[in-house]
């Protein structure tokens, strides 16, 4: 249970987004949720709010944060800083996959629409 392969994102539901939870609740996690993602050129997440702080880590290519009426660009070797309540969204404006590894502060890491209603994930977060 301490050292764990690192799985490959996945499609899901969600258009031209891959998704792996590398560590959560399921792996015996009382405060952690460990994401990894890959987004199509073009796409975005929904627009969404967690009820914890969370930290994106872009590895490869680029995007834009949507946060706080702010479209902030950011590219490889970034670091996204999203306090908990902060309604947000994510692009991947670049030409190929965005690349990115989320660490929530909260496991389960609840995701809801910026209007407070449950955004049901087709994961286990």
């Amino acid at each position: 249970m301490y050292v764990l392969e690192q799985s490959t994102p996945q499609l899901t539901g969600l258009p031209g987004i891959a998704h792996a939870t590398w560590a959560s609740q399921t792996e015996g996690l009382q405060q952690l949720s460990v994401w990894r993602q890959r987004m199509a050129p073009g796409t975005a997440t929904p627009p969404h709010v967690h009820d914890c702080d969370e930290v994106v880590f872009c590895l490869a290519g680029s995007g834009e944060l949507h946060v706080d009426g702010q479209s902030l660009s950011f590219d490889a070797n970034r670091l996204l800083v999203l306090p908990r309540g902060r309604p947000h969204q994510i692009f991947n404006t670049g030409s190929v996959p965005l690349e990115t590894l989320a660490v929530f502060g909260q496991t389960p890491a609840p995701t809801r629409w910026p209007d407070g209603r449950e955004l049901p994930l087709p994961w286990r977060s």
